[in-house]
């Protein structure tokens, strides 16, 4: 961890704290949820070894990165500002991109709104939903689930932030990252989120020193620039009307738990298995849907999400190299 280098980089008027190491093509990572660049620590140190230059931000509102107070400069097109002033920082042209949770929307819309940015992309839990033109993220998960859904939940500004003040923060995250339960958590005011189940025994891949660090980090910035994230999603909604039933067009592979709860939604597996997904990612290559995985699957299976990203990574190279015939063959055996 400590070869490890930390930067700032000025950006889209924001100061944005990154986490880097390694040289050869760049690899950039998006977290979710309450997580940091931190969630990315094994796959920094795993894919800088085998040849890449691997860049983890705090994206904006968390860590060590600004957090404008005003809500609506969360929307998807300030963090695709962040990012693309980010790389050019970095005198970057292309990056494979890796998202997950939070970050793994943010890279579909990244790989919809830039694809000239992007190599290709490995996503992860959250899978590319395309725009209702008649109703928004927000209410449709409404209509799904109630207002108590912790989506719905995050609306109101200060509520959460309430609510988690009830409890120590790293109680929170612990609840969060230890959680396994695949149904969608729905959180009843009068309960809130310190009904939700507490784990006394951290699971082999987490320690009180990961859960230390996030703690101290989300004690000294709040949450409200992640929830923020959730905040924007009607706004977000919104602003991208113009894009309305526009395809993912860059080769991608899609990483999720069977225990996660985004897979766990009504719908979701079939739309995965049965040719939905791959309507609206024509390029959607490979899918890998991760037996006993739960949501933070990058950090319960670090090594074989390493794995993933770094054999994907290296067929995408190869068929960049190919021509013709021969690219649309190597396409071919990659696909669903």
């Amino acid at each position: 961890m400590e070869k490890i280098e930390h930067t700032t980089v000025a950006t889209n008027g924001i100061n944005m704290h990154i986490a880097s190491i390694g040289t050869g093509p760049a690899i950039l990572f998006l977290h979710g949820f309450p997580e940091l660049w931190y969630s990315w620590r094994h796959q920094l140190l795993s894919l800088s070894s085998l040849g890449y230059r691997c860049i983890a931000p705090d994206l904006r509102g968390y860590g060590d990165t600004d957090a404008p107070k005003n809500s609506r400069e969360y929307t998807v097109f300030h963090i695709l500002g962040d990012l693309v002033g980010l790389i050019d920082s970095l005198g970057i042209d292309k990056v494979f991109l890796v998202g997950h949770d939070w970050g793994a929307m943010v890279a579909w819309y990244f790989c919809m709104l830039r694809p000239d940015r992007i190599k290709a992309l490995v996503n992860m839990s959250v899978v590319f939903q395309p725009r209702n033109p008649h109703k928004s993220f927000v209410q449709i998960s409404r209509d799904l689930f109630g207002d108590d859904y912790y989506i719905c939940r995050f609306q109101e500004p200060g509520h959460a932030e309430e609510d988690f003040a009830q409890m120590d923060t790293a109680r929170i995250i612990r609840k969060f990252l230890t959680s396994r339960n695949p149904k969608p958590p729905c959180i009843p005011k009068e309960v809130g989120f310190r009904g939700l189940p507490d784990n006394p025994n951290l699971p082999s891949w987490l320690s009180e020193n990961d859960i230390n660090y996030y703690a101290g980090k989300f004690n000294q910035t709040g949450f409200t620039g992640g929830l923020n994230y959730y905040r924007c999603l009607d706004l977000n909604w919104e602003l991208t009307a113009a894009w309305t039933g526009l395809q993912i067009k860059v080769p991608v592979k899609f990483i999720v738990g069977d225990l996660d709860i985004t897979y766990n939604i009504p719908g979701v597996q079939d739309y995965i298995t049965k040719g939905g997904l791959k309507k609206h990612v024509p390029f959607l290559q490979e899918v890998a849907i991760m037996e006993g995985a739960a949501h933070f699957i990058n950090q319960e299976k670090p090594e074989e999400v390493s794995a993933h990203i770094y054999d994907f990574i290296k067929k995408c190279k190869r068929n960049k190299s190919a021509t013709g015939a021969e690219y649309m063959n190597n396409v071919n055996s990659l696909a669903l």
